[in-house]
């Protein structure tokens, strides 16, 4: 019987590379005056391909198109913190988001997020896509001392919600961190598709999030 799901942040509720191109976007904007030596598209894309989706902390990505580019009129430092107070500003949800939260709930399921991530980051954007009243528990890998791929995030995460594994569900968009490490603990593990991975081993394998209700009635 399934009794909860539990579910990644980043690239699974939050579409990340929407979001990310959204940002750099308006901070190149917003600090024109700064960076207006460098082509708009020129920053944007080096940006991007410095973040490797997420997997390089910011502070590198700063120093290094600081660096790269020979901005002088504002340092790393500041555009590091830019970043950390107004990403929450650009953040784009996957289609049907809500709607499914909603209909979980309503079927009386227990819900919970595990994110890899920086505290106060990630907390701001969950508030900010208008979420976190779904959850009821919220792990953030920097407060928690532990990150996915790790077991015991999961074990405290199914601990907290007061569930076993077997009566649970993870839904997530990477084949280790997530559908596997979940897997290894018990858990079905849901695989929302990104077109990074192919043949990835799941339970389940979801383009939209709206499929997944249909999924878990059927399992229960």
């Amino acid at each position: 019987m399934i009794k909860a799901v539990i579910f990644d942040l980043d690239g699974t509720l939050l579409n990340r590379d929407e979001s990310v191109k959204l940002f750099i976007e308006t901070q190149y904007d917003r600090l024109n005056k700064l960076v207006r030596h460098i082509p708009k598209e020129k920053f944007v894309r080096r940006f991007i391909e410095l973040d490797d989706r997420g997997y390089v902390w910011k502070d590198k990505v700063y120093q290094q198109l600081v660096n790269e580019f020979e901005i002088t009129d504002i340092t790393w430092e500041e555009l590091l913190q830019d970043y950390l107070s107004q990403f929450k500003n650009n953040c784009s949800s996957f289609p049907n988001l809500i709607s499914m939260l909603e209909e979980l709930r309503f079927n009386n399921l227990v819900l919970g997020v595990i994110t890899n991530g920086k505290g106060h980051f990630q907390m701001d954007n969950i508030k900010a896509m208008g979420i976190e009243e779904y959850f009821d528990v919220i792990l953030i890998s920097e407060w928690e001392g532990i990150k996915k791929p790790d077991p015991q995030i999961f074990k405290r995460a199914l601990d907290q919600l007061n569930v076993t594994s077997n009566e649970c569900i993870f839904v997530g968009d990477h084949p280790d961190n997530d559908i596997k490490a979940a897997q290894n603990v018990g858990m079905k593990g849901i695989w929302k598709k990104d077109i990074q991975w192919n043949n990835v081993e799941a339970d389940f394998i979801i383009d939209d999030l709206g499929e997944l209700p249909l999924i878990i009635e059927n399992l229960r």
